[in-house]
């Protein structure tokens, strides 16, 4: 069927296709002592989806990945699709039976693992029966698993490029796994069209060209580094890739590379304000930061400004691709007092250019009055929500009830439309821009043989945001200390997860005898100028 005049389907790879034809001789990735050219890039990329066909990969097949901020990780994003199948970047802060659940799930069939993280693939290597292909990234002296070298990999593939193999922009491109409130992930899918209009959304509201260089702080597998993974690439700017995010690292970075644009977490701008290089950095460029996840507190949002830095706050959940809104800027708020501009700073905002919609509304889905003090649900809809749930048709419809998207996410309506946060629907906590259900924390708590009930909830934290505390009723007779406990989450659950400290005693509860919760969060948050979990 010949290609119809006035449409070509919306796919992120048309971005690397045109960077490297418009581009070929201009650094793409930047790591460690390695610069790899537009054309260079395309070429890897080009091995790699024809090599992954190779080895049976066909429309529509998982691919995982498992390592950190580096070039594969930046490939995967294009020779995945490429070769018409759908990218899963898993969290590598996970657990292995996490991972296993997420691998056996999806039923990927190739995985590429970093070999520093092939201690969480050994254990559960019998687990999984979909898995074929087993591909080792050599990037440090760790010791990888039975199967092939990436480079080898890659040398099994051709440089010739391949067709854009999207008939349908609507097929799926990634599948990223939330944790949700259940305590399983669920795999949150997008489309070709929704990746390619969400990166450019990211390339509109940070101000991305062909001039600019991001740096790598914010983790690829988290909504496929909020679709930055490929918005960079659209406009032929560089990537500088980082293992981990180190602040002697970054601001070294910063000035080598002259980096003007990196994103991160809270916890990430905390981490550099408060390292001593923050006192004698220097940007050789202007340097503008996106940050979301945790919403920001206006004290940290003014010592990243006060070093140089432009602050973008953006919000969005995996559901959107990442940011669906944005704290637009208006130049009358230029002149405001720093601490009034920080607060203005701080609030979630409004819809990105592309994503349209998004309300704040009560139980019958009608708006809330745009008073500042009413809360309301987050729900949106537009280009950038999910396609839905991977093989989860009740929890999509749950998700899109009313024909919309529901955060679960509690906010408020400011006088001139911008929301503002104010609390979780849900008692997921955000810790570093993770999320960390309460569920399924309590659920492994109580499978130890001295407690007899359990709530958890978020504490506040100066590093992460926020936290969980555990708070345990001992069964009688029974003795456990905190160290006991919490070492008993950290065998059974991504470290991240484990509570930071536990407090023992009876639990408040409702005539019913429900915990209340609430008690225990307006206890732990007294004091804090911070939202009220």
């Amino acid at each position: 069927m010949p290609q119809e005049v006035n449409y070509t389907p919306l796919t992120p790879l048309s971005f690397l296709r045109r960077s490297a034809y418009v581009y070929p001789e201009k650094t793409a990735v930047v790591y460690r002592d390695r610069h790899y050219t537009y054309r260079e890039f395309q070429q890897r990329v080009n091995r790699l989806a024809t090599a992954l066909q190779g080895v049976g990969v066909s429309k529509g097949d998982r691919v995982a990945f498992l390592c950190p901020n580096i070039p594969p990780m930046l490939e995967a994003h294009f020779g995945v699709p490429l070769a018409g199948a759908i990218l899963v970047a898993i969290n590598i802060r996970l657990s292995p039976d996490e991972i296993a659940y997420i691998l056996n799930h999806s039923e990927a069939k190739v995985l590429c693992v970093d070999s520093e993280l092939a201690h969480l693939i050994r254990p559960i290597r019998h687990q999984l029966p979909h898995l074929q292909t087993l591909v080792n990234i050599f990037d440090t002296a760790h010791e990888g698993l039975a199967g092939i070298e990436y480079e080898a990999f890659l040398a099994s593939g051709s440089d010739t490029p391949l067709p854009k193999p999207v008939e349908d922009e609507n097929e799926p491109i990634s599948i990223n796994y939330t944790s949700g409130t259940t305590g399983r992930p669920k795999g949150v899918m997008y489309t070709h069209r929704g990746a390619y209009l969400n990166a450019l959304g990211e390339v509109l509201e940070v101000g991305l060209n062909h001039r600019s260089t991001y740096l790598w702080t914010l983790p690829m597998f988290h909504c496929n580094g909020w679709c930055f993974t490929w918005g960079v690439t659209a406009v032929g700017a560089t990537h500088v890739c980082l293992r981990r995010v180190d602040p002697e690292e970054v601001f070294r970075l910063i000035e080598a590379e002259k980096v003007s644009h990196l994103c991160g977490a809270p916890t990430v701008l905390i981490s550099l304000v408060n390292h001593p290089r923050a006192k004698t950095a220097k940007f050789p460029r202007k340097l503008h930061v996106t940050t979301a996840a945790a919403p920001p507190s206006p004290t940290i949002i003014a010592a990243m400004e006060a070093l140089g830095a432009e602050i973008t706050h953006v919000y969005g959940l995996t559901e959107t691709y990442g940011p669906h809104s944005v704290c637009a800027w208006h130049e009358a708020w230029d002149d405001l007092p720093a601490e009034e501009r920080a607060r203005k700073k701080a609030r979630q905002g409004v819809p990105y250019i592309v994503a349209e919609e998004m309300r704040v509304v009560d139980e019958q889905m009608q708006d809330v009055p745009a008073d500042a003090a009413t809360l309301g649900e987050v729900i949106m809809r537009g280009n950038n929500v999910m396609k839905g749930y991977f093989r989860q048709p009740e929890a999509t419809a749950e998700a899109f009830r009313g024909g919309w998207f529901h955060s679960g996410d509690l906010a408020v309506v400011h006088p001139d439309g911008y929301i503002e946060l104010r609390d979780r629907k849900k008692d997921i906590i955000i810790s570093g821009g993770e999320n960390i259900s309460t569920i399924e924390v309590e659920n492994t708590i109580y499978q130890h043989p001295a407690v007899q009930e359990v709530a958890v909830i978020a504490i506040p934290d100066e590093k992460w945001g926020e936290v969980p505390k555990a708070f345990v009723t001992l069964k009688p007779g029974m003795q456990a200390t905190a160290e006991e406990i919490i070492q008993f989450c950290r065998e059974r659950l991504a470290h991240f997860k484990c509570p930071k400290a536990v407090e023992f005693g009876e639990l408040p509860k409702t005539s019913t005898g429900k915990i209340k919760k609430f008690e225990l969060r307006e206890r732990e948050w007294q004091g804090y100028d911070k939202r009220i979990h």
